[in-house]
């Protein structure tokens, strides 16, 4: 091959590696030569002279035979159905066969027309520019470069192109192809369609694929050549009657060949079936995960006559995916709708695939699981039929817990797959080995996504909103009026719950900021205000969510009408019991009247509203702009329109890498990227999400480590178990005898009044004590008892440990009562809420990432210990210690020293404004370092952080200066050696570059430089 070679040389060389030539007899890769048909009559997608000799040397009947290719050749003539319909009848066809009756009252037969369970027992064949009749007489006739027939049935299309030319024409050739006005018809039977050349390698597609989504094969090879290695990987007979009758779904209108990492993940999890091996299967957001699923599922139901599937997962929205997905590729669902339904479902042998969400295997009082074992073992219930294959999606969720382990009891023998795109953190990789096994396969990262163009890389900008204490003096006021009676430690436990920073970033007038500038986005941002395009924004809780629908509401803006509210909230009047305090609108009393407010102006109810409210979203994003939600619609959501998510959220690990992909699927040319937009300083978690989700770091154990995992857990949570006992009765030794209620009460509280107690701050430490100790000797026992046993706890301890817990949470409920500790916040909830909305006061957001010209993925690849040693020593210590004032000192202060010293933090206007100070400072902190990160990004961008000579203006000459000591005019002299000496098609030429290393000789010191340049220059098109 020779770059410039002409298109008939490309195919030539294809049809020598896939034939071995033209002599018409099968060499190669195993495929025999048709011939050159371009002069050829009466050209077709099924030739019955190539089908006819294949049939009856398989043993049937010539009557059987001709009914049966009529049968085909009926299908694939197309009569008054669409390509995509016809096309899937002759798939189905030539999957399964067609049924003849050979006469009157004999069994019908089943003709075969491939044998895919031995590619080599086949006739495979292939033609070159086989001319077919156009439908339209004035069109011109087409010619499909080759044509890949099997059996004479025409299943491959492969348009060339010389290396000079961009394979993209060799796409639009094909798309023109299947048009109505040219050779649609004859695309029936294709079952997959190829282009490429020299230079590109092959592209390959289903029928009627936008030129956007062809695929490029990944593949490890030591064939250097990308046309070569292609043709060798995918058009081997065995591959490729693989892909077809394995790797092909019709999806919903749309026919799908799997991507390379789809492809892979079956094979290994294929392996893994065989072996009854479970695993977890690891592919990033956005690449076909439940594709995965629905062509494992199918390729274990065919293997395994006695296979069923169990699909799990744990959200409503996963659910209803899950049955879409596999009902629109053809597969029927049973989705259960209740515990009881999904046991029948389990007990009967004709639903093959059974879908349901993890909860139906028991709500969580803890009598129900046992009950259900009973039934099933009474025979009350039917037990489980067949050999079951469970797979769990978003495994790092549904992989542990009562319910988890429920399915196990349930269903003893299953073998278990968990599917997740995202990888198992190591605080999860313990219990996931112990549930599933290692990984299958090897995992698909979110960068190598990317990089294949399966999901769009990602920008980020961050936004600040400065805010201020308005009115200390009132703000005083108005907590020591309403505050009026409480001890000194409930006060603080009143500050504690309503002064934290998310109160504070929950003000309305801070709200009100976000949804100004999100209207303003709709205006600016090209995809937004076309109305190609949509945003989420994720609120910090139900009422944000409520009191930011309600401002977009009455905004008066586009957005007005064009938002939704999705949550987990469903409207329930028993949920208002107990709030009423006579004092205002609780939280929880406010989220009820927006809801029941919107729901009876609608004139619907919530899973209608939510159902109209996503169809808009998905279909028609100029009708539905913005979905505002709060923990919903944050994984398991695939609406490619989405483009902008608006973060409003504490997020990190699994939950902010979904939740920051629901904006990373591809939509057209005009979505070059998803956009993340961050309220809440979540940088370093999202960096940190993307780097763990693109690197190596999450490997899973070995197999042999389970069982010292298992043991080491349990041996641990009996000695936490003890310990926690020993510290909750060594609280209790100093209480004088008998130790009843009276003495109790006596030493951690004052029965006489706080105020007349000279003891009265000791016995509040006393109490924070309790309240601490009884919490933890509950979570021990909790742990425990999950395996008693293990755990070295016996029955009769058990119980007695039972007794003490539950003594210990009632002692600690009474002496927080009987001391005033206790707080009804519901009573307080309204005051607080008009404190907070009243007093602090937000500005105009401000952009202070300066970030949206740099991919995530590029800010992630930059930052390596040799970027983070260029970050000043007084840049790491502002990082630090802003980090350390938000999460860590100002949550230790208030939550755990003011119930201690009430005196710490007397006034709350003190403490706001200290809040409100941290946050600000916190902002301009984290913008230097924001900008100090995106200068260290672009110049690693640019391939090197200092100035360069001005001749250095290339990539390739930039790189020669690096790498010969930065002289200027040595590098000089070897580019224009280069540039002089180097011929077109020099890379892998052995003349050529025998050529250019002597030039090379002669400038540098020995041969060791020479191939080490020769190595850099080889990877720039420059030269």
């Amino acid at each position: 091959m020779a770059i410039g070679d002409p298109e008939r040389a490309t195919q030539d060389r294809v049809i020598g590696l896939m034939c071995g030539g033209t002599s018409g007899q099968t060499g190669g890769l195993g495929w025999r030569y048709l011939g050159d048909w371009h002069k050829r009559e009466g050209n077709a997608n099924i030739e019955p002279d190539l089908l006819r000799p294949w049939l009856t040397a398989r043993g049937y009947d010539q009557d059987v035979v001709t009914k049966a290719i009529a049968e085909l050749q009926r299908a694939a003539r197309m009569d008054g159905l669409k390509l995509y319909e016809a096309n899937r009848v002759t798939h189905d066809m030539l999957r399964y066969g067609v049924q003849v009756t050979p006469g009157p009252g004999e069994a019908p037969v089943t003709v075969r027309f491939v044998d895919w369970g031995n590619p080599a027992a086949n006739d495979l064949g292939v033609a070159e520019e086989v001319a077919v009749t156009a439908k339209n007489p004035k069109a011109y006739h087409k010619r499909p470069d080759l044509v890949l027939y099997v059996n004479g049935i025409a299943m491959g299309v492969v348009e060339l192109k010389k290396s000079t030319v961009d394979l993209g024409e060799g796409i639009r050739q094909t798309l023109d192809n299947q048009r109505p006005e040219f050779i649609r018809h004859f695309f029936t039977t294709i079952q997959i369609t190829f282009a490429g050349n020299d230079m590109q390698g092959l592209r390959y597609a289903a029928i009627q694929t936008p030129q956007a989504y062809w695929l490029a094969w990944k593949e490890d090879s030591a064939i250097p050549m990308p046309l070569d290695r292609d043709v060798s990987q995918m058009l081997a007979p065995a591959r490729f009657l693989e892909l077809i009758n394995d790797f092909i779904l019709f999806d919903a209108g749309i026919k799908k060949v799997a991507r390379p990492n789809q492809y892979f993940a079956v094979k290994a999890a294929q392996e893994a079936v065989q072996a009854r091996k479970g695993g977890i299967i690891w592919q990033t957001q956005g690449s076909g995960k439940s594709l995965i699923m629905v062509m494992m599922a199918r390729w274990i139901r065919e293997a395994r006559p006695d296979a069923r599937i169990l699909v799990v997962t744990d959200r409503k929205e996963l659910d209803e995916q899950i049955e879409a997905v596999f009902g629109n590729t053809g597969d029927k669902v049973r989705r259960a709708r209740s515990g009881a339904d999904l046991l029948a479902a389990l007990a009967d042998p004709k639903e093959r695939v059974v879908a349901s969400l993890v909860h139906k295997f028991g709500r969580r009082e803890e009598d129900e699981l046992g009950a259900m074992i009973v039934e099933i073992q009474r025979g009350h219930i039917g037990a489980p039929v067949g050999e079951f294959f469970v797979f769990i999606d978003e495994a790092h969720r549904t992989q542990s817990g009562k319910l988890a382990a429920s399915m196990r009891m349930i269903l003893p023998e299953a073998v278990f797959y968990g599917f997740t795109g995202t990888p198992l953190l190591r605080s999860d990789k313990r219990t996931s080995l112990e549930v599933f096994g290692p990984y299958i396969g090897t995992p698909y990262r979110f960068n190598e996504a990317v990089e294949d163009g399966v999901v769009l890389d990602l920008r980020y900008e961050a936004r600040d909103i400065d805010q201020r204490v308005a009115s200390p003096g009132k703000i005083d006021a108005w907590f020591e009026a309403k505050t009026k009676g409480l001890t000194p430690v409930a006060k603080a436990t009143l500050k504690q719950r309503w002064g934290t920073l998310q109160r504070v970033l929950s003000s309305k007038d801070r709200l009100a900021a976000i949804a100004s500038d999100i209207i303003m986005d709709m205006e600016l941002k090209p995809r937004l205000k076309s109305g190609r395009g949509n945003a989420m924004l994720v609120a910090g809780s139900i009422p944000e969510a409520c009191r930011l629908f309600e401002i977009f509401r009455g905004s008066g803006s586009d957005l007005a009408g064009k938002c939704a509210i999705v949550t987990s909230y469903k409207r329930n009047a028993s949920e208002l019991t107990g709030e009423e305090a006579g004092m205002g609108e609780t939280d929880k009393q406010y989220v009820y009247r927006v809801y029941d407010r919107l729901m009876t102006d609608l004139a619907t109810d919530e899973e209608a509203y939510e159902t109209e409210a996503l169809r808009k979203f998905r279909k028609e994003p100029a009708q539905m702009k913005l979905l505002i939600v709060v923990s919903r619609l944050l994984t398991g959501f695939d609406a490619p329109t989405a483009t902008y998510i608006y973060i409003d959220k504490q997020m990190r690990d699994h939950g902010l890498f979904q939740a920051i992909c629901r904006v990373n699927r591809l939509d057209g040319e005009d979505k070059p990227f998803g956009y993340v937009v961050d309220y809440k300083d979540l940088f370093k978690n999202i960096e940190t999400a993307v780097e763990d989700y693109t690197s190596e770091a999450f490997d899973a154990f070995d197999a042999e480590d389970v069982e010292g995992l298992i043991s080491n857990r349990a041996t641990k949570a009996g000695e936490d178990l003890m310990t926690a006992r020993d510290a909750w009765f060594g609280l209790l030794d100093p209480v004088e005898q008998p130790k009843g209620d009276a003495e109790v009460l006596t030493y951690f509280s004052s029965p006489g009044g706080w105020a007349e107690d000279p003891q009265a701050e000791e016995k509040a430490r006393r109490r924070q004590a309790l309240y601490k100790l009884a919490a933890t000797y509950a979570r021990a026992f909790a742990a425990a008892a999950e395996d008693p046993a293990a755990s070295g706890v016996n029955d009769l301890q058990l119980a007695q440990y039972r007794r003490e817990v539950d003594h210990a949470i009632a002692l600690r409920d009474a002496v927080r009562l009987h001391s005033g500790d206790a707080v009804d916040m519901k009573q307080f909830e309204p005051a607080m809420r008009h404190l907070i909305d009243t007093y602090i006061k937000a500005e105009e957001t401000e952009v202070i990432s300066h970030l949206d010209d740099i991919s995530l993925i590029d800010l992630v690849a930059s930052k390596g210990a040799e970027a983070e040693e260029t970050l000043t020593r007084a840049m790491k210590g502002k990082r630090e210690n802003v980090a350390e004032a938000i999460e860590n000192n100002v949550r230790r202060l208030i939550i755990d020293e003011t119930p201690v010293n009430p005196k710490f933090y007397e006034r709350m206007s003190d403490l706001l404004t200290d809040l409100v100070q941290k946050r600000r400072d916190d902002a301009i902190a984290y913008a230097e370092y924001l900008q100090k990160i995106a200068e260290l990004v672009r110049a690693v961008k640019a391939g090197h952080g200092a100035e360069y000579p001005a001749v250095m203006n290339t990539p390739g000459r930039k790189a020669l200066y690096d790498n010969l000591d930065q002289d200027e005019a040595h590098a000089q002299a070897v580019d224009a050696a280069i540039r002089e000496t180097a011929q077109i098609g020099w890379r892998g030429n052995k003349m050529k570059e025998r050529m250019l290393r002597r030039r090379l000789a002669e400038l540098l010191e020995d041969d060791a430089a020479v191939e080490r340049i020769i190595e850099i220059i080889r990877t720039h098109d420059e030269y």
